[in-house]
């Protein structure tokens, strides 16, 4: 008798589960490292206008490990749920949330998230609460990955059955052999720029998941040191005029 086992899909989970404990554990000791000195910082200084900005940048470094761990856990859940929760959403509702939510960092870098609203209100049909994650992560990466005092262009548009969101930023861009990789978890584009900037590799992971759960998909297009377009592709829910329409008498 001969037994032949293949560890291939062995040896790449193995492979994948330490890059996970690799990044995750650069990711955690970074501002872990930092709230602890700001810390001791803090405690030793008079000055409140030093403590003030010092109390501002504990804040942010408590934000990212949040955010890291909110991250891992949010992918857990999605994976464990294939059927979001289905209602119409209006989009100008998903951009603002998410840019709300990147409003803060984008302003330190002195970046504009540029929203160009259709005339028509246009809805996707879907889990609010997931939308505004996937757009998210799209703007985080946008203002991460691009110069200071640039813009984020965000755009909506119909195509028969469907909707589009475009995020379109004038980054670093990605290379062409990584843009079969960037939605896989864990995965980080290589290149001094992209290391310095960090991140855990979770977030374009999320994008698809959220994407794929409400049956849609998304695209990107990316050239190096020109920027990237990211295109979620979403099942089009009724129009503002359908869905305040009254029910007819039977």
């Amino acid at each position: 008798m001969i037994v032949i086992e293949d560890f291939s899909e062995r040896r790449r989970l193995e492979s994948v589960r330490r890059d996970f404990v690799d990044n995750i554990g650069h990711e955690l000791k970074r501002p872990v490292g930092a709230l602890s000195l700001l810390a001791e910082t803090i405690a030793a200084e008079e000055d409140p206008a030093v403590v003030a900005r010092l109390s501002r940048r504990l804040q942010n470094e408590a934000q990212r490990v949040s955010r890291i761990v909110d991250d891992l856990l949010h992918l857990s859940k999605m994976e464990a749920e294939e059927d979001p929760h289905q209602e119409p959403v209006p989009i100008h509702l998903i951009v603002a949330q998410a840019a709300e939510r990147v409003r803060w960092p984008a302003q330190e870098k002195g970046m504009t998230v540029n929203f160009g609203e259709p005339p028509q209100r246009l809805s996707v049909m879907g889990d609010r609460r997931l939308l505004v994650s996937a757009v998210f992560n799209l703007l985080d990466n946008a203002v991460k990955y691009s110069p200071a005092s640039s813009v984020v262009e965000v755009r909506g548009r119909r195509d028969g059955e469907w909707v589009e969101i475009s995020v379109r930023d004038h980054g670093i861009g990605i290379a062409e052999t990584d843009l079969d990789r960037i939605f896989e978890r864990f995965y980080r584009v290589e290149g001094a720029k992209a290391r310095h900037l960090g991140g855990t590799g979770l977030g374009l992971a999320i994008v698809r998941h959220v994407v794929g759960n409400h049956h849609g998909e998304v695209r990107v297009e990316s050239e190096v040191g020109q920027g990237s377009t990211f295109v979620l592709r979403l099942p089009a829910g009724p129009s503002p005029a359908t869905a305040a329409a009254p029910a007819k008498a039977g």
